[in-house]
């Protein structure tokens, strides 16, 4: 008799007896830097993702931008599949019963015993016992996690591997010095309320604890609409992380947050947020690095059909159409 290994958890798990959402803080912290444990090579790395993650979607983002698609075995991608089930996210294509959803799961040359993330975390970690997460930077010489906290790897993908960049790109930082400060306070309020807000207000299990996430998200959308004005960017007259972690969340609020999470006071583009708006859509027509790393399909695949404690019926839902509105609308 077989057994059904790949289903989508029952519950909510990520929530306290308080009803609160609590996000599981990151075990693997290191870099790689010269002179470091992890140098700075060609064929050594990879980058395990979901494209449906808004964490996981910042490291996309960085490596188109930095151009390491362009450079043979600087930091190939693995895409998990979009559905997350018990076992948690699989990295090769599985014969199971599930939901029908796009998934690109495939299995990491080299480690083609593996099926499932949760291995490449026992590989590094025989003790291990959270949840397995992405974004992952996988070290195969070591045979071990470099890092699996996605502001720390956007951070040192930003000059680790410059040596083997195209010059264009050497030296872009999208952390700069002269304006980290802004961009720290910055995420100060905007991860909290925002990025981690919609999350805090989607696996709320009670009246409260969802009230207490999803008016401050609210508040925050509307702050960062009158600092963005009539910018281009956030911060500086130039492209930043700042802009990097917002935009992920943020073109995702639409097409799921809005529903499924229950973020559903006003849409981004019901003219609420004018400034916000404009830029959201400015990052995703203007900018190929952010409109390339956005696969729509497998977002809303991944939510509606990965939560059935949230959506029982795992139906994704048809809308909003178009999923991010054209520049001149």
């Amino acid at each position: 008799m077989s057994t059904k290994t790949n289903e989508p958890q029952s519950k909510p798990v990520w929530a306290g007896k308080d009803g609160r959402f609590n996000r599981q803080e990151s075990t693997f912290r290191d870099e790689i830097k010269k002179g470091g444990q992890f140098e700075p090579e060609r064929g050594r790395y990879k980058l395990i993702v979901a494209e449906a993650c808004p964490w996981a979607h910042r490291a996309l983002i960085v490596r188109k931008l930095k151009r390491m698609d362009e450079v043979p075995d600087l930091l190939p991608v693995t895409v998990v599949d979009s559905f997350l089930a018990q076992e948690g996210w699989s990295v090769a294509e599985l014969q199971v019963d599930r939901p029908h959803v796009p998934g690109t799961g495939n299995n990491i040359p080299g480690h083609e015993d593996k099926k499932f993330l949760r291995e490449f975390y026992l590989a590094a970690d025989p003790n291990y016992e959270k949840r397995p997460t992405v974004p992952v930077v996988w070290d195969n010489k070591l045979n071990t996690i470099v890092n699996n906290e996605s502001s720390d790897i956007i951070r040192f993908l930003d000059s680790c591997f410059d040596e083997f960049l195209p010059k264009e790109v050497q030296g872009v930082r999208y952390y700069p010095e002269e304006l980290r400060s802004e961009i720290d306070e910055f995420h100060s309020w905007v991860y909290p309320q925002i990025n981690n807000g919609v999350y805090r207000s989607g696996f709320a299990t009670t009246p409260e604890a969802y009230e207490e996430a999803v008016i401050p998200l609210f508040e925050a959308l509307e702050r960062v609409d009158k600092l963005i004005g009539d910018k281009t960017y956030i911060f500086g007259g130039r492209l930043t992380e700042a802009d990097i972690r917002l935009y992920t969340t943020i073109v995702r609020f639409d097409p799921v947050y809005f529903s499924h999470f229950k973020c559903n006071l006003y849409q981004i583009r019901s003219g609420k947020f004018p400034n916000l708006h404009r830029w959201l859509r400015e990052m995703y027509w203007n900018h190929p690095g952010f409109k390339e790393t956005t696969n729509f399909d497998s977002i809303k695949a991944h939510y509606y059909s990965s939560h059935i404690a949230i959506n029982p019926t795992s139906i994704v839902p048809l809308g909003p159409k178009p999923h991010i509105l054209p520049l001149d609308n």
